[in-house]
């Protein structure tokens, strides 16, 4: 019986990818596929050095590849746990975030967004808990960027629920305006591979969303 060179790389790919990156006995199952083809090769068509030097490297590279993962792993996750350590140092701080609700402050009600482009003209509406339009707030042309806007808030408090929209053109053409909001950081929290912050008002959010601290 003659087993191949091919035969057994393509045995050894797929014994590698059903094993787990630190399965220990892979190199075992090799040297045992290496031996056999050893001994039942053809004696008028021997393995040559060449490749009897791949096939080792082979099983020498996917064993690399699989401690190179395991230490990748290992550094991720000592990296988010470090991560989360420093996060602690947010819980009671104020961060911007993608939101639309109103922070209301001292009789002061705030909020903010966010254009890719220059815009002629920018429009903010304050919406009650129902979604009627409250007041408008016209901000003339802005440029691109992170903007913020402050409203007299009169009666109305965080307890009031208000949202706001944002409406942002140039020319004819409407764009496209991501609404800001001011929120406290309650938590801080590791989930998956991603440091989450559990705010006040707008719930668990990821880390990288974050726009500033204040």
């Amino acid at each position: 019986m003659d087993i191949s060179a091919a035969t057994l790389s393509n045995i050894n790919a797929s014994s590698a990818a059903k094993a787990k990156v630190d399965d220990p006995g892979s190199q075992d199952r090799f040297l045992k596929l290496l031996v056999t083809q050893l001994k039942n090769q053809d004696p008028l068509s021997p393995m040559d050095n060449a490749q009897l030097t791949s096939q080792i490297a082979q099983i020498n590279t996917v064993t690399g590849i699989a401690t190179l993962n395991t230490s990748v792993q290992g550094l991720s996750s000592q990296f988010l746990q470090m991560q989360t350590l420093q996060g602690a140092s947010l819980v009671g701080k104020n961060v911007i975030v993608p939101g639309n609700k109103v922070d209301i402050a001292d009789g002061v009600g705030q909020g903010g967004f966010e254009i890719a482009t220059p815009a002629d003209a920018v429009k903010v509406e304050v919406l009650s808990a129902a979604g009627q339009v409250i007041d408008t707030i016209n901000l003339g042309a802005q440029s691109a960027g992170v903007h913020g806007f402050d409203w007299v808030a009169g009666k109305y408090d965080n307890t009031s629920n208000l949202t706001f929209r944002v409406t942002a053109t140039s020319g004819a053409t409407k764009l496209d305006a991501t609404a800001l909001m001011r929120d406290k950081v309650n938590a801080v929290s590791a989930s998956g591979s991603s440091l989450q912050l559990q705010l006040a008002r707008a719930g668990t959010v990821d880390y990288s969303t974050v726009k500033a601290i204040n």
